[in-house]
């Protein structure tokens, strides 16, 4: 039977993010979720008909919870629109880690996982695909230098970046992190 509380199932999915991020794919079970949202045994299995279903409801939530609130945005939208302006943007996207540091680690779980189940792939390549189009369109609406080429470029280059921050921290101090950014925007907007 499928359950309808919208609540109960994104607090099953929130549990479902932090045990991916903190046990990792292999983690992940319905008993295993039950326990971190501490709730009876069995309510997960009664929410999600098997675990290929958890897997790519947690890839929605994650990204759900990824995307920025509106003030975010709007603050983004706000500025000059050069170079520095760009700096910004991609430090305080780097800086948001920090923030929601399970629900990264748990997409490079969900990411690593979406290898071997295609539905999760499909999911994860369509919320990927829409969120780089919106990037390029809103680099384009602001009028922030470069093209959708370099926006691509940075996009790759600060995701490697809270990798490192997420996984290996101690690779780069923030002062590094924060040359490395403004070497990217300079080098990839500078050459667009």
């Amino acid at each position: 039977m499928v359950r309808r509380n919208d609540e109960r199932r994104a607090a099953l999915l929130d549990a479902a993010i932090e045990v991916l991020a903190a046990q990792g794919a292999r983690g992940l079970t319905f008993r295993a979720v039950d326990a971190e949202a501490g709730v009876p045994g069995g309510t997960t299995s009664n929410y999600f008909a098997n675990r290929d279903q958890l897997l790519t409801q947690a890839g929605s939530r994650v990204y759900e919870r990824l995307v920025p609130d509106e003030a975010t945005v709007a603050a983004h939208q706000s500025g000059p629109a050069d170079t520095e302006r760009y700096a910004e943007l991609m430090s305080d996207l780097v800086a948001r880690v920090s923030g929601f540091r399970s629900g990264y680690l748990a997409f490079l779980e969900l990411r690593l996982e979406a290898t071997r189940r295609p539905e999760l792939r499909r999911l994860l390549t369509e919320r990927v695909r829409a969120d780089i189009a919106h990037n390029v369109a809103a680099q384009e609406a602001s009028g922030l230098p470069g093209d959708a080429t370099a926006v691509k470029l940075l996009i790759c280059a600060y995701n490697w970046l809270i990798v490192e921050q997420l996984t290996l921290p101690e690779v780069f101090d923030e002062t590094e992190r924060a040359e490395l950014i403004r070497a990217a925007v300079d080098r990839v907007v500078g050459a667009a």
